[in-house]
């Protein structure tokens, strides 16, 4: 499943305050003393066979360094509610030194008040900052002022073309040139509505699987999601031009299978019955597993701009006012995310790899044979240039963007109009 239709699903419900538990801020070290014993507390937001691995990892730092002792678990039933119990421990003076947290977290977090800020760490040579991509760097800096932690887990959207759907239409593969245009002209080509095949597929539920696939094409064209003084932009006509394009496939070509559930049209996909579909490495393993004949490139572009939308997430780091604490809590999240550590974590699970140095990587290439596609996608991180906000009003931007895209692609609106309505709504979101 989709992590980041996920991430966007618990906003509404921050504000709950929960029992928790963590580390109690504000009664520790004042000065480093890094040989002194120290307990710092993380939660992973994983489970199962991830929550092992990183289980794992934490063990083997702690061997590393024996004074260190990380208390490591889960955090929460699910990683949703790890943002609930953040707000009620930040409330009691109670958080955890280190958190996973969803990309769309971090503005909210930042304005806490209880991230550490490791800009001036994250300059050192040997931190490599730049091997993490552009997109990823952006989500954990979400003002511009501050770094938070450092990425978790990095992933994209990528064009995935069904070879069978392709030879028997006569169609030549997607390439890493193609434009809207061509990729509109072979879409049309694959549909064939005596067997039910279309196409291309796009959700229609007005969730963030809606929404998070369109903003690529808002980007290429070059449009923007907020202004610079944070107020809806997408209804420019670059959006409107970018919503349009997908409506004219919809309802003038009918070369799209518009999926009301976020899950079928990849089953459709697999059996054959749809042409292409954008999707992430999080897809690969059911194609394998269904034997489905596919192939993997960068998204359709204009003027040579692929850009794509990363679901970035983040290990943000907390201040708990303790200078060994604070000192162990970096040191061991720059180890977790160096190129060794993250080829025995998001390369083993299957993720993306976080740094643009594991590409040579033995385990790298042992996952690229298991999963075709997987190496494409990691070196189309390249293309993960802008970020999604992290602002609060996120989720009521993306109901609204994700709504009005719904009615576009099924016939019930105009873009423009659509579009005008749901910048009102999503300045609303944004304002409270």
């Amino acid at each position: 499943m989709n992590r980041i239709i996920r991430s966007t699903a618990l906003l509404a419900a921050t504000a709950a305050v929960i029992a928790t538990a963590g580390c109690a801020a504000g009664g520790g070290s004042t000065t480093l003393d890094p040989d002194a014993p120290v307990t710092i507390t993380w939660w992973t937001g994983q489970a199962d066979e991830a929550e092992t691995i990183l289980e794992g990892l934490a063990a083997e730092f702690e061997q590393l360094h024996p004074n260190v002792t990380i208390d490591v678990s889960s955090g929460a039933s699910s990683t949703e509610e790890l943002l609930q119990k953040l707000s009620a421990g930040f409330a009691s003076n109670s958080y955890p030194n280190i958190s996973y947290s969803f990309g769309s977290w971090a503005s909210e977090l930042e304005s806490s008040g209880r991230t550490l800020d490791i800009t001036d760490q994250v300059k050192e040579p040997d931190v490599a900052w730049d091997e993490f991509s552009e997109a990823a760097r952006k989500t954990v800096q979400p003002t511009g002022s501050k770094t938070i932690g450092f990425p978790a887990v990095v992933d994209n959207l990528s064009l995935l073309y069904n070879k069978t759907v392709f030879d028997a239409a006569g169609v030549q593969y997607p390439t890493d040139d193609w434009t809207w245009d061509d990729f509109r002209a072979a879409a049309a080509k694959l549909t064939d509505p005596s067997t039910e095949t279309y196409g291309y597929a796009y959700s229609v539920s007005g969730s963030e699987e809606t929404t998070w696939q369109f903003w690529p094409h808002l980007w290429q064209n070059g449009g923007q999601i907020l202004d610079g003084d944070g107020k809806a932009a997408f209804n420019s006509s670059e959006g409107v031009d970018a919503l349009d394009f997908l409506r004219s496939m919809a309802q003038d070509d009918k070369s799209i299978y518009l999926d009301q559930t976020d899950t079928r049209f990849g089953q459709l996909f697999a059996a054959d019955r749809i042409g292409m579909i954008t999707s992430g490495p999080w897809q690969l393993n059911d194609l394998k597993t269904a034997g489905t004949s596919y192939g993997v490139t960068q998204l359709p572009g204009t003027d040579g701009d692929h850009q794509t939308v990363q679901g970035a997430d983040l290990w943000a780091l907390f201040d708990t006012r303790d200078a060994n604490e604070n000192h162990w809590t970096y040191e061991f999240t720059k180890w977790l995310t160096s190129a060794e550590q993250d080829e025995k974590w998001n390369i083993a699970y299957g993720n993306l790899p976080l740094r643009t140095s594991e590409l040579d990587s033995p385990a790298f290439e042992e996952q690229v044979a298991a999963l075709p596609g997987y190496d494409v996608m990691a070196k189309n991180a390249s293309n993960a240039v802008n970020p999604r906000p992290t602002v609060p009003g996120y989720v009521g931007l993306s109901e609204a963007v994700g709504s009005a895209i719904s009615s576009v692609l099924q016939g019930q609106g105009q873009a423009q109009q659509a579009l005008d309505d749901a910048a009102a709504k999503a300045d609303q979101a944004l304002s409270d």
